[in-house]
């Protein structure tokens, strides 16, 4: 299916007949128009549901309320009500039994949220405690770190050099313990640099667990598989919790309510993802883009999996409608800009896009006069579904959209003129042109008041983590999908850049790319640490971003061949509810 350069017939009668376009052959959607019908057929069944998971909730609230004889049981619980997609639920209950759990209370006026208090208390108590059972147990003194890590909190990862021997390898008895194997692996996936003990932790652990995983018994050997290809911290929670379930419930020691619970709380969700998607879907189709402009991918219902991997919380409803309405609207204009337009079209484009008003299309063919109108009503909704004195949040949103078209301007013209830049030159552009800086700057449009004018006026400073999570994106995506878009014209890539700027091969330039990719994961999760300039579910969007791209372009571009990678992905997340 490489794409082919073409002189097509123009579909517009504006454009100049025979025109030379590139062509990249898309495959259209896989899905039709399946999801249109999702929305109103369940509203019976549907408060039914509601009343099952209020009831269940009640039944695990009282778990995280009652009393425990061990550190650990709390830890366990905690873990598996994240693992299973459920802890956004019971921030406060998890705050009041850790509380209890401790007893030692904290002056947390000043901390984010419940869940937060919770895990700094349990920092603070555990640090200084001279429990054993967390102090000798690798399980547990990894769960611990990773739990505190991922709630914001530095606790320091010397505490595993006690499982280290006097020549200072990690202890070879350490290996007979495969879910203390397992607990560090995650762990380690929370480094920052500097922390060689956990790089060495990591070589360990995968070492063994690859050694192992074939002669594993189940639960444990799926478990195993499934985290050496997808660590809990590059996962998409709503994923990992939907692989989850079948790894909890054969657990001997598993909470029957507690899973069937998660499993409910998991098919309500769905339902309110499917009726959201079916307005998305319906928007799509009466932009009738398939037929306007064949060139595009058309993957509508991909975007939408793409930003629900950013957040799926219901209270996210509306920024996920804005984000999945850009990012669609955004792969179009990549299209029209890497594959079918003219530059001189472009050129009037870009220009458009700098005046930002209606009037603009008058210079336009009429393909992107359609584009063009489509993308404009877009900022209108946004500006009219945010409410009154957000404006700031529109100006920052048209303003990063702007600075997105401009990158796509200047790649463009690289590839026009045969020119292949440096390194330094490629990855300024580049780093905009993937599209993350864009996203995460619209990711707050739609969130509620702890975003203020000055965590966009943040987020538009370049800060480390934004910048790593585009780093993440871009050179994943240039990983996996530079030899297809070679072969149907395309702007050099980072793996070309790098080859001809340092006479390496293809090989050499990958294996550097899968280094910087693990350098900008240890900056993403330093920046994830207390004290952080911004609120942490700002930095979480970011985060979750680079989840997705972790997720979708591990081995493939699987947003460009969505048939072959996302499919099961979507069919598990938005088709085909949890068995119960």
């Amino acid at each position: 299916m490489y794409a082919q350069v073409s002189a097509l017939a123009s579909p517009t009668k504006n454009d100049m007949p025979q025109t030379v376009r590139r062509s990249a052959n898309y495959q259209p959607s896989i899905w039709g128009d399946r999801f249109l019908t999702y929305g109103a057929e369940f509203l019976e069944t549907e408060d039914n549901l509601k009343q099952q998971v209020q009831e269940l909730k009640e039944e695990v609230r009282s778990m995280l309320t009652s009393p425990v004889e061990k550190p650990s049981q709390k830890l366990n619980l905690i873990d598996a009500l994240q693992r299973l997609g459920v802890s956004y639920h019971f921030e406060n209950e998890i705050e009041e039994t850790l509380q209890q759990l401790h007893m030692t209370l904290h002056d947390s006026d000043d901390q984010e949220n419940e869940i937060e208090e919770t895990l700094q208390q349990l920092h603070m108590t555990l640090h200084d405690s001279d429990d054993q059972e967390n102090d000798d147990d690798l399980y547990i003194v990894a769960l611990q770190f990773r739990l505190l890590r991922q709630q914001g909190y530095n606790i320091s990862s010397e505490k595993f050099t006690k499982f280290k021997d006097s020549e200072g390898n990690f202890k070879e008895s350490l290996i007979d313990d495969t879910q203390a194997m397992l607990s560090l692996y995650e762990a380690t996936h929370l480094r920052v640099h500097g922390e060689d003990i956990l790089d060495e932790a990591l070589v360990f652990t995968t070492t063994h667990l690859e050694f192992v995983a074939s002669n594993l018994s189940t639960p444990l050997a799926a478990q195993v598989s499934h985290a050496l290809k997808q660590p809990i911290r590059k996962g998409l929670p709503r994923l990992e919790a939907r692989h989850y379930f079948s790894i909890y419930q054969e657990d001997p020691s598993h909470d029957k309510v507690l899973l069937t619970f998660a499993k409910l709380d998991f098919n309500l969700l769905q339902k309110m993802h499917q009726k959201e998607l079916s307005d998305i879907a319906r928007w799509w189709k009466e932009l009738n883009f398939s037929k306007k402009l064949p060139f595009i991918r058309d993957r509508v219902i991909e975007c939408y999996f793409w930003i629900l991997g950013v957040y799926f919380e219901p209270k996210y409803f509306l920024a996920r409608r804005i984000l999945t309405k850009v990012i669609a609207m955004t792969s179009i204009v990549d299209d029209i800009y890497d594959v079918y337009g003219t530059l001189e079209e472009i050129e009037l484009f870009t220009e458009a896009i700098e005046r930002w008003d209606i009037s603009a299309t008058d210079q336009l063919p009429e393909y992107m006069k359609v584009c063009y109108k489509a993308l404009l009503d877009v900022y209108c909704e946004m500006e009219e579904k945010i409410g009154e004195g957000r404006s700031y949040r529109i100006r920052h949103a048209i303003e990063a959209m702007k600075n997105q078209v401009r990158a796509y301007f200047d790649e463009a013209k690289w590839f026009h003129q045969n020119h292949i830049p440096t390194m330094d030159e490629y990855m300024e552009i580049s780093l905009v042109t993937c599209g993350y800086p864009m996203l995460a700057t619209t990711s707050l449009v739609g969130m509620g008041d702890i975003v203020t004018n000055d965590c966009f006026e943040w987020v538009f400073s370049n800060p480390k983590i934004v910048r790593a999570s585009a780093v993440v994106c871009r050179l994943m995506d240039d990983i996996v999908s530079h030899k297809f878009e070679q072969a149907r014209g395309h702007v050099a890539s980072a793996v070309e850049c790098y080859m001809a700027q340092f006479g390496a091969t293809e090989e050499e330039a990958i294996n550097e790319f899968r280094k910087q990719v693990i350098d900008a994961w240890k900056v993403i999760n330093k920046e994830c640490l207390y004290p952080t300039i911004v609120p942490m579910p700002v930095l979480m969007r970011i985060v979750n971003l680079s989840r997705v791209m972790d997720v979708v372009y591990k081995d493939q571009d699987g947003y460009t061949n969505a048939g072959i990678v996302l499919r099961d992905f979507i069919r598990s997340m938005l088709i085909d509810p949890v068995p119960l």
